[in-house]
């Protein structure tokens, strides 16, 4: 069956999506795929770690969704210091040099800011902050969203900060000698710089994260931006979120030597998940503490430091490593470690992009770490979408009001 014959049996049609993005730092597409569902077409997505690039790479061949995508999205595999959207961006070059770009976006790296990383901020060589500043001067675009992680709103990065408001909207920042400095400006306005906590949207985990949007002078001018809101007044819990592929995974004992225990074991962690949920009603509920990626430098996926294995332990998950998936587990007779642990299942790889927000059905390319690695780094997609649709809010109504000639 052709990808047309398969777009037209499902329903597909890959129509020009109204407002166009590009992506920096866009790891296994946990943006993306928000931002896509907000209504953003993609016209590249950068990336330097060579499994998510394969990972953004399958999704987008693979489905219908993706369709536009597929034929008009660049994925650029390499460091985005050397990226030239005027002239890596091939497949929609003509459309970018016509319409210009709705939206620059990016997670750029955490650990410059994160606690785990030392916080080291502009001086760590991983922040990327300046690049994603240079690009907003190169490519003008009417949006620009940048996420990161809750640390760098510390007090110790405000004059990082300030200096990165006033080379948007231009003004006053202190330097590094302690001495007032001024920027001119690129010409935008930032409209906030605030925390949004991921379970408000249905991401059943505790994950503030940090995001920043501002909008190019002419575009926002006399609109006012809507900071998104929760849409979810109670958290979705990892008893709920995580049942049906909990299940699923011990169906496979149901019958057998090990049938017996399966089901114990199942019911044992029903009723832990259950039990922390009904114990933190209206504190939180019973949500997964912050899923955390790591890096290269360390050893295998492990669910965190102590402090969250701890928090696991109380949901009746083992947080010493990442379970093998269905097959591979049966395969490798893996069963004593990944499901019948003292401290309850592992997570498989699929329960922990469950946890960040991931589709169903986005799959992730390298073996168990590489794969738990660009889960665990991820912006859950229902934050970013969350997002997306509200910088298309002004988006919309800034191009009414241009049309009419207002």
């Amino acid at each position: 069956m052709t990808r047309t014959e398969e777009a037209q049996r499902t329903g597909v049609v890959p129509t020009e999506p109204e407002f166009t993005s590009i992506e920096i730092c866009a790891g296994a597409g946990g943006q993306a795929i928000g931002l896509h569902q907000a209504g953003f077409g993609h016209l590249a997505l950068v990336e330097i770690d060579q499994y998510a690039v394969k990972t953004l790479e399958l999704n987008i061949e693979d489905h219908e969704v993706w369709a536009w995508e597929r034929e008009h999205c660049d994925i650029v595999a390499g460091d985005v210091k050397d990226f030239d959207p005027y002239r890596d961006v091939k497949k929609s070059a003509g459309l970018l040099q016509e319409r210009g770009l709705d939206l620059l976006a990016g997670g750029v790296p955490c650990p410059p800011f994160s606690h785990a990383g030392k916080q080291l901020g502009k001086d760590d060589e991983r922040d990327l902050f300046p690049r994603m500043l240079e690009l907003v001067a190169a490519l003008r675009p009417r949006a620009v969203m940048i996420e990161n992680v809750r640390g760098i709103m510390d007090p110790k990065f405000q004059d990082y900060r300030d200096w990165i408001q006033a080379k948007l909207e231009g003004g006053d920042y202190r330097g590094d000698d302690g001495q007032l400095a001024h920027e001119r400006g690129l010409g935008y306005t930032v409209c906030k710089w605030g925390i949004l906590e991921a379970s408000d949207f249905g991401v059943p985990q505790l994950r503030p994260r940090a995001i920043l949007v501002a909008f190019r002078d002419d575009v926002i001018k006399d609109l006012k931006y809507e900071w998104p809101t929760a849409t979810h007044e109670e958290p979705v819990s990892v008893a709920d979120s995580l049942d049906e592929s909990m299940h699923e995974r011990y169906a496979r004992y149901f019958d057998g030597v090990h049938a017996e225990r399966a089901h114990a074991a199942l019911e044992r962690w029903r009723t832990k998940a259950r039990e922390r949920d009904a114990e933190l009603k209206g504190k939180g509920g019973g949500i997964a503490p912050t899923l955390v990626g790591g890096s290269k430098k360390h050893g295998g996926a492990d669910l965190g430091p102590s402090r969250a294995k701890a928090a696991w332990k109380q949901l009746g998950v083992s947080g010493l490593g990442v379970a093998n998936d269905i097959d591979t587990c049966v395969q490798k007779n893996s069963e004593e470690r990944d499901l019948f642990g003292p401290d309850g299942p592992m997570l498989t790889v699929r329960q922990a992009a469950i946890i960040q927000g991931f589709p169903t059905r986005w799959d992730f390319s390298g073996g168990k770490t590489a794969q738990y690695r660009q889960v665990g780094n991820a912006f859950p997609p229902p934050v970013a979408k969350a997002v997306g649709k509200s910088i298309i809010d002004v988006l919309k109504a800034a191009r009414e009001r241009d049309e009419k000639g207002c």
